[in-house]
């Protein structure tokens, strides 16, 4: 949390206002929370994306809004769909020393025995939500999947007190599952009639019968 983002306080506008708050380099959002009244804001679009990557979505933000320093999550980053910029950041102000609901990824590490004997591997879920103090808010989780069979599945209740930090989720939140491979087509029984098929039986069963 070592680099600020400053914010500027903005009147709430038209969309044709935000459209040009846009094409001029910043983001309109919000923030509201702890000790906060929901304030109307503008970032500048850079330096919002040169945070993003350094610290990402999931940590804590100090804004600096005109003078007034706040902790904050992001709680909310609409973007375009057709484009992919960043259009609209909604952030949340907190108090430190409480714990806060936050959903973290999961990574997946180890190779799978179920994926080594020609399974595939699917994750159903790719987040958990976990309680844990904002200084704390792990970028993301690890799984081990290495004992992971081909049929089975790897659920919360499998992690849960190799975390530390509390998951929310139920204990058949399912993480990972192994699928068995396609089933291999069967044999037919009836005979095959192509001519390798007839020159290897002799037969021609096209021809008629006398």
């Amino acid at each position: 949390m070592s680099t600020i983002l400053q914010a500027k306080k903005r009147d709430k506008g038209r969309r044709s206002s935000l459209s040009q708050l846009r094409d001029n380099g910043a983001i309109p959002g919000v923030v509201y929370g702890y000790q906060m009244e929901s304030t109307s804001i503008s970032l500048d679009a850079r330096a919002f994306a040169k945070v993003l990557a350094e610290i990402g979505s999931k940590s804590v933000f100090q804004l600096d809004v005109e003078g007034t320093k706040v902790n904050a999550v992001l709680t909310e980053m609409q973007r375009s769909a057709l484009k992919g910029f960043v259009k609209h950041v909604d952030f949340k102000s907190i108090n430190m020393s409480e714990e806060l609901e936050v959903d973290i990824p999961i990574t997946v590490v180890g190779d799978a025995i179920g994926v080594a004997d020609g399974g595939f591997l699917l994750q159903p879920n790719r987040e958990v939500r976990i309680k844990v103090k904002p200084a704390e808010i792990p970028e993301t989780i690890e799984v081990d999947v290495t004992e992971v069979a081909i049929g089975t599945s790897l659920y919360v209740a499998d992690i849960r007190q190799k975390c530390a930090f509390e998951i929310l989720n139920e204990d058949d939140y399912t993480l990972v599952a192994i699928t068995p491979p396609p089933a291999e087509n069967e044999q037919q029984e009836t005979v095959d009639e192509t001519p390798e098929a007839i020159e290897a039986t002799g037969q021609n069963t096209s021809e008629p019968k006398e």
